[in-house]
Formats: C-alpha cells, sequence, structure tokens
C-alpha cells in the first residue's frame, strides 16, 4: 500500500536569484564581451529563472588573463597557510547558505531536494574543508619531493551535479597553489554563480577563482587557450575525446571524468533487501543523473524472481513530481533534450526484444518526467545494457557464476564505479580485483567521502578526483 503524503514544499522565499548574471571575472561581474545572454530554466517547470552572460573567446581570455595575473603575483605567494584560510572560509560560507544552495540547486537542475539537501551541498562544503586542510601540508601528502604549483587550471563541470562538481576541482585546485577559471554546464549554472558571490564574501584575492557561463563554443575557448597550464573535465566520453585530441601534442595537463554504464552485481547469498534499496539508491533517487549510476543490474539466476518482485514493489512506492517537496523520490529530468535521448534509447530497448516494467504513477503535465523504468531480457548487446542513459531506466541481466559476472560486467568501453552484494568477504575482494572500474563499493551504492578518491578506467576517464590522488592533477613535482 502506498502511504498519501500532504504536499510538504521547500520555502523559496529566502532564496535571491537574480532576473541577469554577469560573467564572474577579476573579482567581479562583468558584461560580456559578446552582448549575448540565455535563458536557464527550472526544468520542473519550464519557467525561466535568470539569464546568463554567454562568454565568446575573447570573454574566456579575459578570465584566463585575470587568473594569470592573480597567479603570478598575488595567489602563489601567499604562504600555504594562507590559502588554507580561505578555503576553510569558503567551506564556511557554503555551510552558512546552505538551505539556500539546496534550493536553487533543485530548483535550476530538477533533482529532489532531500538529495541537494542532505548530499550534494554538504559534500561540496566538505571538500573544501578536506582540501584546506592539505593546503599547507603538501610536503607530507608527496613525500620526498619537490612540490610546486601549475599556474591557471580551466575547469568544465556537467549538469548533474553543478555545486559539488564545482567543489570537486576548485579546492584541490586552491590547495596547491593554482588559479582557476571554471566553466558550468549551461543548463545549471545558478549555484555556480552563488558560488561566485561566496568568493567575493570570502574576500578571496580577485582573480583566483573566475566564473564565465556558456556552451560548448565557450567550453572549447577555455580548452584551447594557449595560457592555460591544466584543463581537467567531467562529461560526456564524446566531449572528452575531442579535448584529448585538441590538446594531443601540448603542454596542457589533462585529467577526464567522463561516461559509465556501472554494473551493480547481486549474488544469491545477498541480503536481498538490502541489495534492492541500494539498486533503487543507485538508479532512481538521483534519476540515473549520476555517471556511476547503476544502470546494469546483474542477479545470479537462482535469486531472479524474488529480486525482479522486490524491484517492481518499491519502484511502485517511488513518488514522482515536484522535486522541492520533501516527500519527492524522483525529480525531473534536467532538459527537454535529455529527456528526448531517454526515451530513444527506451524504445530502442522495447524494440530489441527486452521487456519493460514502468512505475503507473502519473507525471505532471509541465516540465520533463520520465517515470521509474526497468528491463528484464536484456541482451549484453542491447543499446540499454551498452549506452549510458543519464535516467530512471535499469537494465536487468542473469550470471551464474562469478567468472560469468565479472566478464559480463567488464564488457563494455566504460569502467567508472562497480557494486557487489554478497555476505562473503573474500569474494568482495576478489572481485574487486578482477573488475575494471575505478570505484567499487561492497553491500552499499552511491557512498562519497572527501578522503576517497574518484575517477574511472578505459573511456570513463582518466585522473582521480578527491582525496590524497585528487591533488596530484594540480601540481609539478620533481
Amino acid at each position: 500500500m502506498l502511504w498519501e503524503y500532504s504536499p510538504s514544499p521547500e520555502a523559496t522565499d529566502h532564496v535571491r536569484i537574480a532576473s541577469r548574471y554577469n560573467l564572474f571575472i577579476g573579482g567581479k561581474f562583468v558584461e560580456p564581451h559578446s552582448k549575448k545572454w540565455f535563458e536557464t530554466i527550472n526544468p520542473a517547470t519550464e519557467a525561466t529563472l535568470a539569464e546568463m552572460a554567454e562568454a565568446d573567446a575573447e570573454d574566456v581570455d579575459r578570465a584566463v588573463r585575470e587568473a594569470r595575473r592573480a597567479y603570478e603575483k598575488v595567489w602563489k605567494k601567499f604562504a600555504p597557510s594562507e590559502r588554507a584560510k580561505y578555503i576553510f572560509r569558503i567551506a564556511r560560507l557554503i555551510q552558512e547558505k546552505s538551505r539556500a544552495l539546496a534550493v536553487v540547486e533543485t530548483m535550476n537542475g530538477g533533482k529532489p531536494i532531500k538529495e541537494s539537501r542532505d548530499i550534494d551541498i554538504p559534500l561540496a562544503a566538505a571538500h573544501f574543508f578536506y582540501y584546506a586542510g592539505w593546503a599547507d601540508k603538501l610536503e607530507y601528502a608527496f613525500p620526498n619531493r619537490n612540490v610546486s604549483s601549475i599556474g591557471v587550471a580551466g575547469q568544465i563541470i556537467p549538469w548533474n551535479f553543478p555545486l559539488l562538481m564545482a567543489a570537486w576541482k576548485i579546492a584541490p585546485a586552491l590547495a596547491a597553489g593554482n588559479t582557476v577559471v571554471l566553466k558550468p554546464a549551461e543548463t545549471t549554472p545558478l549555484t555556480s554563480m552563488m558560488l561566485a558571490e561566496i568568493m567575493m564574501e570570502a574576500d578571496l584575492p580577485p582573480g583566483v577563482v573566475n566564473i564565465i557561463t556558456g556552451a560548448g563554443a565557450t567550453g572549447a575557448a577555455l580548452v584551447s587557450h594557449e595560457d592555460v597550464d591544466k584543463i581537467a573535465f567531467t562529461g560526456s566520453t564524446e566531449v572528452g575525446k575531442k579535448i584529448q585530441r585538441a590538446l594531443s601534442g601540448t603542454d596542457t595537463k589533462l585529467t577526464l571524468e567522463l561516461g559509465g554504464k556501472a554494473p551493480n552485481i547481486v549474488f544469491e547469498d545477498a541480503p536481498i533487501d538490502q541489495a534492492v534499496e541500494g539498486i533503487i539508491n543507485g538508479i532512481y533517487f538521483n534519476q540515473g543523473h549520476v555517471c556511476c549510476a547503476g544502470s546494469r543490474l546483474f542477479v545470479q539466476e537462482s535469486i531472479i524472481e524474488p529480486v525482479i518482485r522486490k524491484l517492481r514493489e518499491r519502484i511502485s512506492t517511488l513518488r514522482v513530481g515536484n522535486p522541492l517537496d520533501k516527500n519527492t523520490d524522483v525529480g525531473a529530468i534536467n532538459s527537454r533534450a535529455q529527456l528526448e535521448k531517454i526515451q530513444e534509447l527506451v524504445d530502442s530497448g522495447v524494440e530489441e526484444g527486452a521487456e519493460m516494467f514502468q512505475s503507473s504513477c502519473s507525471l505532471p503535465a509541465k516540465g520533463f518526467w520520465f517515470a521509474p523504468t526497468f528491463f528484464t531480457g536484456v541482451s549484453q548487446s542491447n543499446r540499454i545494457a551498452q549506452e549510458e542513459i543519464f535516467g530512471p531506466v535499469l537494465s536487468v541481466l542473469t550470471f551464474r557464476t562469478p567468472e560469468e559476472a565479472i566478464e559480463k560486467a567488464n564488457n563494455t568501453p566504460y569502467g567508472l564505479s562497480a557494486g557487489v552484494w554478497t555476505e562473503k568477504g573474500s569474494r568482495i575482494l576478489k572481485m574487486a580485483q578482477k573488475l575494471r572500474a575505478g570505484v567499487i563499493w561492497a553491500n552499499t551504492y552511491n557512498k562519497f567521502d572527501p578522503a576517497s578518491p574518484f575517477g574511472g578506467y578505459k573511456e570513463s576517464g582518466f585522473g582521480r578526483e578527491g582525496g590524497l590522488h585528487g591533488l596530484a592533477p594540480y601540481v609539478k613535482l620533481s
């Protein structure tokens, strides 16, 4: 039985969203050279939230020049302990403004408020706290090495975790003594603009962090700028390959965190109820918007029937609707283009013979929505089992032996993350050794910590973010 809850929307009257945002360059907001702006919307209502400046190549150049000036004349000359104070101050301000940041993150991105409030924003603050602690201890991070900063870092982040991805990239860059030019995704730029306001309130020296908004052309101009020393990109594998080709043969350092098609492997001795909750958490609570979403479920044949039955029952209880409602489990899809991509892949699953189960929930008439869905009878060659879907859609496959599970799980161009569900510790260790994934969770899923590195293999990219490993891309060692 599905309990009926009265609506419990998060208040928005404490949130101030400007009607128009300019570029954040040199410690202040400046009008774009392009004299162009674009709209950013609420995907749950399709209402316009604000107009954002569209940076052209001249704007990018201005931001890089400011970052270079701040690096050479100010930031690299600061004592590491002084840099730590600024990073710590940013973390505290994120904490203080966490409620407003969570609301704006949900309004602009479509994810449920309980995800933004309880996970994304606290983790963003935690990353700044964590790297504030490393800023004056780099000689311990890299013992017996001479450690120096690299210069200006260009950073491009995706739409699925706007503030958290900014924290993942900015915090270690600043701790290592670098300056930053950040480009957020064009569909979710608002919390990055709020972060710019936080930078100003923290009295961060002008030019140390610059934030420019725009679409693909803006990112391409940043990647190709000759005075950028390092590019960090999180996004699609297709764009990541283009960036790698563009930087091939240059001295620019590069890290890529790209797509994923994560396997979630459930053995017959696993605690099934716990595993089902982990499956739900891995693919539906975040609308499948995380690149490490467990979108491929491998179930040992002997328990496939109870797992499917429990999965059907659990999906039927998920509440889809207003992301600002605290009872909502599944929010809105980020954009119309993303919704169309999800629908295309789901249609391909039906055409290729897989059996679809979809929640019977009613979807709002306005906005971009997709009901929680899973497929059974999926073949390894099906598009839904091979391509990243970025939506609340799960493909269920079966296996008989651990060796078969490993072979099927690794049969993908990606290698970002994986989950293993079993009571046997020895089996967990064996699977972790054989699975080609950068992050492997055991009897849980989608758990993150600032001290733990994150990154992938194969077409999921290279380099790590988070933890001690997250400092390495931002330093030169001799």
